[in-house]
């Protein structure tokens, strides 16, 4: 199923509100006038409101996305889109794409 692709810019939360944001990205290559980004970036949380042991297992504080494109690549690595699944480090929650550019899609 077909994808808008990820940027920088794009607007990313943890399942508890926290803020995500790629860790690397290919200022070589954007959209929307901001720089792409792969499978390769972990993202970095700040500001998730999951309590720490023991009462629970967060803050999450880095994400790693699992999916990404299948077609679409930059630089060998394949592009991130709005409905790649990630997973959380320590609640193993997913990230939540609310909002992205809409203008280049891939599969």
């Amino acid at each position: 199923m077909p994808g808008f692709l990820l940027h920088e810019g794009a607007i990313v939360v943890c399942a508890h509100g926290g803020q995500a944001q790629p860790t690397v990205s290919i200022p070589s290559v954007t959209l929307s006038g901001q720089p792409v980004v792969t499978i390769s970036s972990p993202y970095a949380v700040a500001g998730c409101a999951f309590p720490p042991p023991p009462a629970a297992n967060g803050p999450d504080t880095i994400a790693t996305f699992v999916t990404s494109s299948l077609n679409v690549t930059v630089f060998g690595q394949p592009v991130l889109l709005d409905d790649s699944l990630s997973i959380c480090v320590l609640s193993a929650t997913p990230l939540i794409v609310t909002e992205t550019q809409t203008f280049v899609s891939g599969l």
